[in-house]
Order: structure tokens, then sequence, then C-alpha cells
């Protein structure tokens, strides 16, 4: 697979708490350089990152993150606000204890009422795989495709394990038509990309492959 070809999935990514404007920038700029499928970065810089880009890259954030265990009507003003600010794409993280309650109709009831919100834009579910059981992450699966989200995603990068092949290889035998996949937390190599996208991903949450880019040609910066 050419690299060109994975950089397209790729939601370049900056969600440290510690993340500064001019790291925002840079995530940007390479995010551009290397026609990244957009930047992923907190709700408080997607306003000003919006306008730095000026439309050369999608900005994607995320909402009710890290836990996701903030109310609906909280995480929906997080939607509505986001996408006041100029956000392409929503990220949202599910409330894993109404999960484990087996609280399905809330659960989907929340993730339609955040979709409403996006006016239209992509919205993707994070469902923290590392901390759910193959049952639950099937149950996920059909949550999500009933509930006119756009994409499932395994992780935040923030809890105990990101994606794994298994879980990928498990949301593409279980989502409908209608759902796409993303990969996101512990991806290492263009290997490991290769590998998910050929497993049934179309987004992957990651900083390291453009990184691992501009190693390769420090002079240029872009690929």
């Amino acid at each position: 697979m050419d690299k060109k070809d994975i950089f397209k999935t790729v939601d370049h990514t900056l969600l440290t708490q510690g993340a500064t404007w001019e790291e925002i920038k840079e995530i940007c700029d390479d995010g551009a350089a290397y026609q990244a499928a957009s930047v992923c970065i907190p709700p408080s810089y997607v306003k000003r990152a919006g306008q730095y880009l000026g439309g050369r890259l999608p900005v994607c954030t995320v909402i009710g993150f890290p836990n996701g265990y903030q109310t609906t009507a909280v995480k929906v003003f997080e939607t509505k606000d986001a996408i006041e600010n100029g956000a392409d794409e929503i990220d949202m993280v599910i409330n894993i204890g109404d999960l484990k309650d087996q609280n399905y109709d809330k659960i989907e009831e929340e993730i339609r009422e955040i979709k409403e919100a996006c006016q239209g834009k992509i919205l993707k579910v994070i469902i923290e795989t590392c901390l759910l059981t193959e049952e639950e992450k099937i149950k996920m699966c059909e949550i999500v495709t009933r509930s006119g989200a756009d994409f499932i995603k395994t992780s935040t990068g923030f809890s105990t394990a990101g994606a794994t092949f298994e879980d990928i290889a498990l949301f593409a035998k279980h989502v409908g038509p209608n759902v796409r996949i993303k990969a996101a937390g512990g991806i290492k190599s263009f290997e490991d990309a290769e590998k998910f996208i050929e497993l049934g991903a179309s987004r992957l949450g990651t900083s390291r492959i453009v990184k691992l880019a501009k190693a390769e040609t420090p002079e240029e910066g872009s690929y």
C-alpha cells in the first residue's frame, strides 16, 4: 500500500492536556502537508485552528472526552459549541457505565441526539474497547449501526490500551454497511497502519505515522 493512501486515512492527533498553540499549529501544518484526513485536536483550539488552516484540512475534535460520563445534555452542548466554532468532525465517548448496566436504549438515544447536534457533520463513536467484553463490543456495533453515526472508533488513547487487530476484525464482522471503522491508539508503524486498513479500518487516529514520515524526509517536511 502506498504511504500516500495511508496518510489519507489518518486523523493526525494531539489531545494531550498540556498541548500548546505552537504544537497545535505544527500538527495542523504537518497534517495539511501530508494530506491527512483531518487534524484531531482539543475543543478549545477548534476555532483558532480552523482559522489558521483556512480550509487546508478538516478539523476534528472530541466530545465527552476521555471518560464519557458527562450527561447527555453536556455532550450535546459541547457538540453544538464545537460545530459553531467550525469543527468538521466529532469524536464522542459513550458512557461506559451505561453499557455495563445494559442501558442500551439510553446509549443509542444519546448518540442520536449528538448526531443531530452535528448538523450533518461526521460523528465517530468511541467505545473504549480495552474496557469491554467481546459481547459488549458486539452490542455497541449494533447500537452504532442503528444510531445513524458515521463511525465506530476503538479508543481514546487515554485508557489501558488502544486498537487491536482483533477488535477491528470484530467490528468489520458486526457493523452495518452504513458504519465505517476508526482504529485509534497504539498505531506505531506503517505496517500496523496497513494491517488495520486491510482488516476494515478507513480511519486511523494517530500522531506517529506523520512523525515517522517526517523522520524519513526531515528536509522536505512533506511526502
